[in-house]
């Protein structure tokens, strides 16, 4: 379905254009694309009735702002027909998501959650931390809110359960026992200091415990414990002990814990008031085996006319597209398509999903805990929000800019004595940092000693398709504030490239200078034609341009470190004749490191799938001839 016209945006135009395309519309499910003169997507929506829904706005009388000035920039519309309203709510989370549609409520996260990783294919099973795709066979034990609370519960878990955490290739070359068997949080199977069905006890006492029956655990192990000490076995009876301690401990550091609640997220949306009206904050806490495994704050884009119900229920759809789905769903609103949702969701994980929202007793509670904490989340986004408007606000008076900056590049290089010379640029929006739109660039003809030469090379690139009539760069927006991580000499560098390409007149360039003994607070500011000027030392801008500065420094500094380490693994095994890429891939994932590779014997070298006895020979002859005679 299409209707194209390529006159100015306005609102009756846009009007006819929508009442064009919904004459030919069936009153049947299905997602509608809203899109603009540029081809690009405007919003996406869903429909029960399509044709009824399409043309509710062309009654521009009863559509708020927002949705007004959606409708003037409409040129075009796109339909795809569905068989169910449950299909078309699956389809338009996805395409948001995707597309990430201006007019629409947007989550803009979509990390994946850490979880608990349990081998138990293993005689003797690992239990470790794992985040991304659940591709190996085992059990997985989350989601966990964040990296930290995963390190945190493995920790106390060690120390209750004693079970090791080394990787397969370590357990099997172990020759004494490691650290954790000293510091008594591995029984040290490796060394067979427990036979495999005592090891198997340990891991029937954990299973139980992540699946919520933590009161049948302490009670067998307090059994264990008088046992031992009724046989005057004093030193096994501390250690039943110290495990039980330790079970407490991971308790009492969950701030809640509802014995009624095993698996479940508890989802708290609040709005903000007056002029924070186009704030929300979503808070989600995460409930396994009736323990709590953490809580999580959203920040979801919408506009200032949503209503609250509605912000959750798109985020809810968005949420769980691509994350664990529990039975139950505990929400502090009603929501208008609840049993839509739920059914949807129920389509996605194969199995029943109930959405409710509890009006007594213990649920009760969880949900205000969870709104109280979403409430002071929002209290405190909003007044970093705050700070940094001021900041951006004061960026048009101190860089003569022509209105506030909606996007803002930072730039920073990073190398090791002239090694792995990378360079790095991260972006900055009203909104916050867009992560997504961060680029890493590979310096490949600057000089390793040439510090302008690595910047002028990373502009060139970043810029190189652009021009004075066609400011529209690899399809991102261009910037309206471009920062560089250095002094006068590395603003003259990109001033010089940017000149090159007709593109210096057009731009705000400003370069930061650490200052005397690059002491923070004492940054200098350079910009052409104009003198170097410092800030106060608690001027709130110096500190949101230290921010900018800082993240471009960190995200250049870790770009440079994978580079490195992608290096030594490449330079090690490419220089054995006869190791290709599949066998380079085969190697690293059987032993882990080059290092195990270079510490393992002809026969364990064999029995990686491909390498026959030829090849193996010359891998280990590669690391164990002398270094001279391989120069």
């Amino acid at each position: 379905m299409t209707s194209r016209h390529t006159t100015q945006p306005s609102l009756p135009q846009g009007v006819r254009h929508v009442l064009d395309c919904a004459q030919h519309l069936p009153d049947t499910p299905g997602v509608y694309r809203m899109l603009d003169r540029h081809d690009t997507v405007l919003y996406v929506g869903k429909a029960k009735r399509l044709k009824r829904r399409v043309l509710s706005y062309t009654k521009i009388e009863a559509l708020p702002l927002r949705l007004k000035r959606m409708v003037s920039e409409t040129v075009q519309l796109e339909v795809v027909n569905t068989h169910t309203e449950v299909e078309a709510l699956l389809l338009e989370s996805n395409l948001i998501k995707r597309l990430k549609p201006r007019y629409n409520i947007l989550l803009r996260d979509d990390k994946t959650f850490p979880h608990l990783y349990l081998d138990d294919h293993h005689d003797f099973p690992r239990l470790d931390k794992h985040r991304g795709a659940q591709k190996e066979t085992g059990t997985y034990y989350g989601p966990f809110a964040s990296i930290g609370a995963v390190n945190r519960t493995m920790a106390i878990l060690q120390k209750a359960f004693l079970l090791r955490n080394c990787s397969d290739r370590e357990f099997a070359q172990r020759t004494r026992p490691c650290l954790q068997y000293h510091i008594k949080r591995c029984t040290a199977p490796c060394m067979g200091y427990v036979s495999q069905e005592g090891y198997a006890d340990q891991i029937n006492d954990l299973k139980p415990f992540l699946e919520g029956k933590s009161t049948e655990v302490k009670q067998r192990l307090q059994a264990e414990m008088v046992k031992a000490s009724e046989a005057q076995d004093y030193e096994r009876a501390a250690l039943f002990r110290d495990r039980i301690q330790a079970i407490s401990l991971l308790q009492s550091k969950q701030d809640i814990n509802i014995e009624t609640i095993k698996d479940a997220d508890v989802v708290a949306c609040v709005q903000g008031q007056g002029r924070h009206k186009g704030r929300s904050c979503v808070q989600i806490f995460f409930f396994r085996g009736g323990q709590n495994f953490g809580n999580r704050s959203y920040f979801p884009k919408h506009g200032d006319d949503v209503k609250s119900s509605e912000i959750l229920s798109v985020f809810l759809a968005q949420f769980y597209t691509s994350k664990p789905i529990p039975k139950q769903i505990f929400l502090n609103q009603t929501l208008a398509d609840q049993e839509l949702l739920s059914s949807a969701l129920s389509t996605c994980a194969n199995t029943k999903i109930e959405i409710s929202v509890p009006q007594r007793g213990d649920k009760k509670n969880v949900i205000a805990f969870a709104e109280e904490n979403a409430r002071k989340a929002l209290q405190r986004h909003c007044a970093l929000q705050d700070k940094d408007e001021h900041a951006l606000d004061s960026l048009v008076t101190l860089f003569d800019l022509d209105q506030i900056p909606e996007r803002i590049e930072i730039y920073d290089n990073s190398h090791t004595g002239g090694t792995n010379m990378v360079g790095a640029m991260v972006v900055a929006t009203p909104e916050g940092f867009q992560k997504s739109s961060y680029r890493q660039f590979n310096i490949r003809q600057a000089s390793a000693s040439d510090d302008y030469g690595m910047m002028r090379e990373v502009i060139a690139r970043r810029f190189k398709n652009a021009s004075v009539t066609n400011t529209s760069v690899m399809e991102e927006q261009f910037p309206d504030l471009l920062l560089i991580d250095g002094g006068q000499g590395q603003l003259s560098a990109v001033q010089k490239i940017l000149s090159e390409l007709g593109l210096f007149e057009n731009m705000c360039v400003v370069a930061i200078s650490k200052g005397p003994d690059r002491y923070a607070g004492r940054e200098e500011f350079h910009r052409n034609g104009h003198r170097s000027f410092t800030l106060p030392v608690n001027d709130s801008t110096l500190h949101y341009l230290q921010r900018l500065r800082d993240e471009a420094h960190r995200f250049a500094i870790g770009v440079h470190r994978n580079k490195r380490k992608k290096k030594a693994v490449i330079s090690a095994l490419d220089s054995i004749e006869g190791i290709g890429a599949k066998k380079k891939k085969s190697l690293l994932h059987h032993f882990g490191t080059v290092k195990a590779i270079e510490n393992a014997g002809i026969e364990d070298l064999k029995c990686v799938e491909g390498v026959s006895t030829r090849l193996a020979t010359k891998i280990y002859d590669y690391f164990h001839e002398d270094i001279h005679s391989r120069l």
